[in-house]
């Protein structure tokens, strides 16, 4: 059973220890593609997106994604871990330690996600599965290539280690690679990565371990975990909360920052709020253009916002755990912030509204009851294909 909550609920903005870390305040500036690196190196824009949030107050910005392998890559923009970026990397967590924040880098493989067009290269899933965004099928994963992954994500930490990083972020969601070999819906395999849980979830457990044992306590290994991914037959609440009690236990990483939805199947259940199809319609060739804006609404299921609309999921994990848990999905008000305090969450990781506005921790700081002015009309996601902002901001 979970340890009983503190009498008397953290202050947000002091200082707080994840793992070995110690951060200014609570507050993590969540990972969000930066669409700024188009040769999947660290580029000016890259350390400026990074270097905003820091100097407006946030603990520790995530710098996503860092693929730990070429077709890894959700597009070939993105970055992936190997020597030759060291030198970029080292610049980015310089700029952000000068503005007093930690930086994260959040690591993982795309798996079926991943666009085999951009790329290049064959995406690795599970099974045979149809890509609609590559027009591609997936290559199933053989246990060379899962085992090669897991080393390479060991390796990616490495690098991490050597670029100045505070933490490491691995992603087990969105039914990226290890989150795909967790959903019953997409991982038919009939094998030891498929079938019973501990089959399913041998990768992730896999890669964590993996990771722990390359960094030790130099330094803090979170991991980004689908509560559920939010379609019928997938992966849920029950078998996450099993999945993460074995996290907890082998003490591979210091603390889960939970989340829910899928890339592939249904992205907006993460997001919430409008669904810009004709927007993101228009970032595409035909007939991909076509295609998403005749069949958008099915794939971006629009669902309503509120604040905190992730944290009655997240409850059910803060019962089961004594882990750190850090909550996402629908902070941008002070008060939210304190709730999740109050419900025994140690940290809260924030996005959109720092797209809007990289200062607002600082504003909040100095006046509690600031509001933030993100609307979470959600015209952001489409930028992610020509540098994520806010297209509200002048």
């Amino acid at each position: 059973m979970a340890k009983p909550l503190p009498h008397q609920a953290p202050d947000v903005l002091a200082p707080a220890e994840l793992g070995p870390l110690t951060l200014r305040n609570r507050i993590i500036k969540a990972a969000t593609f930066e669409g700024c690196t188009p040769d999947a190196l660290v580029t000016d824009e890259l350390i400026e997106y990074h270097r905003r949030p820091a100097a407006g107050g946030v603990g520790m910005t995530t710098v996503a994604y860092c693929a730990v392998a070429p077709e890894g890559r959700t597009e070939r923009g993105q970055i992936w871990m190997r020597p030759e970026a060291i030198p970029g990397l080292r610049r980015l967590t310089d700029a952000v330690h000068a503005e007093g924040a930690a930086v994260s880098a959040q690591m993982g493989h795309a798996g079926p996600v991943a666009d085999a067009k951009s790329t290049g290269l064959p995406a690795l899933a599970p099974g045979r599965l149809f890509n609609p965004l590559s027009m591609r099928m997936t290559r199933p994963a053989t246990p060379h290539d899962i085992d090669r992954v897991t080393r390479a994500h060991a390796e990616a930490a490495r690098i991490a280690v050597e670029s100045g990083f505070d933490a490491v972020e691995i992603h087990f969601g969105h039914n990226y690679l290890a989150s795909s070999f967790l959903s019953p819906k997409i991982n038919r395999r009939k094998d030891d990565y498929g079938g019973s849980l501990d089959h399913r979830a041998r990768v992730a457990w896999g890669i964590a371990r993996a990771v722990r044992d390359e960094v030790g306590d130099r330094i803090a290994i979170t991991a980004k975990l689908n509560m559920k991914d939010g379609v019928r037959g997938g992966f849920g609440i029950e078998e996450s909360i099993q999945v993460a009690r074995r996290l907890q236990d082998d003490g591979s990483v210091d603390a889960l920052q939970l989340t829910a939805g899928s890339s592939l199947l249904n992205p907006m259940y993460l997001f919430r709020g409008d669904a810009p199809v004709k927007e993101f319609a228009a970032q595409f060739p035909q007939p991909q253009r076509l295609g998403i804006r005749l069949a958008g609404k099915q794939v971006l299921r629009a669902y309503p916002y509120r604040e905190a609309y992730l944290l009655e999921f997240a409850q059910r994990f803060r019962a089961a755990l004594d882990l750190p848990l850090i909550l996402l999905g629908g902070i941008t008000h002070r008060e939210t912030m304190d709730l999740a305090m109050a419900e025994g969450f140690q940290f809260v990781a924030m996005a959109r509204a720092l797209l809007r506005e990289p200062d607002l921790i600082a504003r909040i700081t100095a006046a509690p009851d600031t509001a933030s002015q993100c609307t979470h009309c959600n015209l952001c996601m489409p930028t992610i294909y020509t540098g994520t902002h806010c297209p509200l901001v002048p």
